[in-house]
């Protein structure tokens, strides 16, 4: 079980946002719905995004969707796509530099796939900028079990149209919450 009022630091989040993704694998989400209910599941499946990537929406500068992703480390960087779906990702690197780790799955029913992930657990852009690291937020992230390199397996980002060849997907061999293909071209393990 994890312990819901520890959480990484500011700092955890101010690295370069590979190593941060690494890092990330098996660490709690955790959403608070109400005063007595939290939902909470390991992270299982993400993806990163870096300020040199065409496909990391702060590529072309700052924007006021894209404002986040400049500010302080550790925050939530919330997004609408396809004019349906919320996806949620973790600010990383020093302020002003945007970098961002989307949350693709976590080990819980019903969160595989980051859309999925956010209508289950009603996360929208009233989350956009909540600090990732306060535990009395409505939402954060606390440390899980750590995950050897054996576990892990990387490939190429899904669903994206430019930038398909960096290996920047990262998630948990055999776990059956990974959302979309679990073998695509170039996965390796760790």
């Amino acid at each position: 079980m994890a312990d819901f009022i520890s959480s990484y630091s500011q700092n955890f989040y101010s690295r370069p946002t590979l190593e941060v993704a690494r890092d990330l694998l098996g660490a709690i989400l955790c959403r608070r719905i109400s005063r007595n209910q939290i939902l909470s599941g390991p992270i299982v499946e993400l993806e990163a995004y870096t300020a040199d990537d065409p496909a990391c929406h702060a590529f072309r500068g700052r924007t006021a969707r894209t404002s986040v992703m400049f500010g302080p480390p550790g925050h939530a960087y919330v997004y609408f796509i396809y004019g349906m779906y919320f996806c949620l990702n973790v600010v990383t690197e020093p302020e002003g530099i945007p970098g961002a780790i989307l949350i693709r799955a976590v080990g819980a029913d019903g969160t595989n796939g980051p859309g999925k992930l956010c209508r289950e657990w009603q996360i929208n852009r009233s989350h956009n900028g909540l600090s990732l690291f306060e535990p009395g937020s409505k939402l954060w992230i606390c440390p899980g079990q750590p995950v050897p390199d054996s576990h892990i397996i990387t490939t190429p980002r899904v669903g994206i149209s430019s930038a398909q060849d960096r290996p920047w997907r990262f998630y948990l061999r055999d776990h059956p919450a990974v959302s979309g293909s679990r073998n695509g071209p170039g996965a390796r393990r760790r």
